[in-house]
C-alpha cells in the first residue's frame, strides 16, 4: 500500500467492504510499519546523487572512446546503456525498490542520450524535434508501464518541450515575435498548470511532484514572458496566418487539456489564466508599457486568491513574489530614471523596507489563513 492507505482504507469502510475491527487492525499494522518502510533522507539523497554520478560516467566513458569505435560498436553500446540499467531495474525490484526505481530512472535518461547517439551514428539529423518526440514517448511508455514518479517528470518535462522544439523547427532561428510570444503562452500556461497540479487537501506524489516542476520552471518563464510581451523586434519573417492561428490553439489547448485531466471542473481557474495570458500578450501593442505593470500585479494578486480558496500555501508565495517583482520592475523603469541620484536610492531603500515589511507582513497573515482553510 502507498503513502495514501488511510484515505483507501476510509473508503473502503465507508462502501462496507470492511468492518470496523478488520480496518483498525489494518491502521494499527500499517502505522506500525510505516518507520520500517520509509526511507531515511541520507539514503534518498545517496540515491539521487548516485543515479548522476553512474548516469554522467558512463555518458564521458563512451564519449572518450567515441571516435575509436566502429558504427556497429557504437550502436551496440548505445543499446547496452539503455537496456542495462532496465535490467538492473527489474532485478532489483523485489529487494530494493527504491534502486530499482532509481535504475529506471537512469535508463530512461540515457534513452535520450542513446536517441541522439543513434542519430549521429546514422547521420538522422533532418528533423530534430523528432528525437525529444522519441525520447518523451519512451517515457511516457515507461511511466505506463512502471508507475514511477521519475518516468512521469521526465514525460511532463519532455512532451511540452516536443512541442516548443516543433514550433521553434516551424518558425526558424530568428522567429517573428509573434512566434516567440507564441511559445511563451504555451509555456507560462503548462507551467501554471503544473503548479495548480494539488486541490485543496492533501496532494499525492505525482501531484506534489508536478507542482515542483511548476515552481521551478514558473519563475523563468515569467521573466521570458514579461520580456516577450515588453518587446517588439521584428527580428524575423512573420508566421502566417494559419501557422499562428495552429500554435496559438495547440499552446491553450495542451496545458487547458492536461488542467482539466488533473482538476476536472475546477480548471475553469486555469481557463481563467488563459485568458490573462492572452490579454496580457495584446497589451504588448500598445503605445506605453505601464498596463503591463498594472496587469501582472493583476495576475499575482489572482494567485494569491487561487491559493486562499485551495489552501495552498506556495501559490500564495509565488503570488507574493510575482507581485514583489512587479513593483520592484516598475520602480527601476519607469519611476527611478526620472528622479536624482540621492532621491532613487533614497526611494528604492524606502520601497525595500516599508515595502517588503509590509507586503511579508501579508503573506504571513494569507499563509496563516490559507493553512487554516486546508
Amino acid at each position: 500500500m502507498n503513502s495514501e492507505w488511510a484515505s483507501w482504507l476510509t473508503r473502503w469502510s465507508d462502501a462496507g467492504l470492511i468492518d470496523g475491527a478488520t480496518a483498525d487492525r489494518i491502521r494499527a499494522f500499517e502505522q506500525e510499519r510505516a518507520g520500517q518502510r520509509r526511507l531515511r533522507w541520507p539514503i534518498l539523497v545517496a540515491l539521487a546523487f548516485g543515479a548522476l554520478m553512474v548516469g554522467g560516467g558512463v555518458l564521458l566513458f563512451v564519449a572518450a572512446h567515441w571516435d575509436a569505435l566502429s558504427p556497429a560498436q557504437r550502436f551496440a553500446i548505445v543499446l547496452l546503456m539503455v537496456g542495462a540499467f532496465h535490467a538492473g531495474g527489474v532485478a532489483s525490484v523485489d529487494r530494493f525498490p527504491a534502486m530499482s526505481t532509481t535504475l529506471h530512472a537512469i535508463g530512461s535518461v540515457a534513452l535520450g542520450a542513446g536517441i541522439a547517439l543513434s542519430g549521429q551514428i546514422f547521420h538522422l539529423d533532418e528533423h530534430w524535434p523528432g528525437g525529444i518526440m522519441l525520447w518523451a514517448l519512451g517515457t511516457g511508455l515507461a511511466w505506463w508501464l512502471l508507475r514511477d514518479t521519475p518516468q512521469m517528470v521526465l514525460f511532463a518535462v519532455l512532451a511540452p518541450a516536443w512541442l516548443g522544439a516543433e514550433w521553434i523547427a516551424a518558425t526558424g532561428d530568428s522567429p517573428h515575435d509573434a512566434a516567440e510570444r507564441v511559445l511563451a503562452t504555451g509555456a507560462l500556461l503548462q507551467a501554471l498548470t503544473y503548479f495548480t497540479a494539488a486541490g485543496s487537501g492533501r496532494a499525492g506524489e505525482v501531484r506534489r511532484a508536478l507542482v515542483w516542476i511548476g515552481g521551478l520552471a514558473l519563475p523563468p518563464i515569467a521573466i521570458a514572458a514579461a520580456f516577450a510581451a515588453s518587446s517588439d523586434w521584428h527580428r524575423g519573417a512573420a508566421p502566417s496566418p494559419i501557422s499562428l492561428a495552429i500554435g496559438t490553439a495547440v499552446s491553450l489547448a495542451v496545458p487547458l487539456a492536461v488542467a482539466y485531466g488533473l482538476r476536472r471542473t475546477a480548471a475553469w481557474s486555469n481557463a481563467a489564466a488563459a485568458g490573462w495570458v492572452l490579454a496580457l500578450f495584446w497589451m504588448a501593442g500598445l503605445s506605453t508599457a505601464i498596463p503591463l505593470y498594472g496587469w501582472w500585479a493583476v495576475g499575482a494578486v489572482g494567485l494569491v486568491a487561487w491559493g486562499l480558496r485551495d489552501g495552498r500555501t506556495e501559490r500564495i508565495n509565488m503570488g507574493a513574489a510575482v507581485f514583489a517583482a512587479t513593483v520592484f520592475a516598475f520602480y527601476f523603469s519607469e519611476v527611478m530614471d526620472k528622479l536624482g541620484r540621492s532621491a532613487s536610492l533614497i526611494g528604492l531603500g524606502l520601497l525595500f523596507l516599508a515595502g517588503g515589511w509590509a507586503l511579508e507582513r501579508l503573506r504571513r497573515r494569507l499563509v496563516d489563513q490559507a493553512r487554516g482553510a486546508a
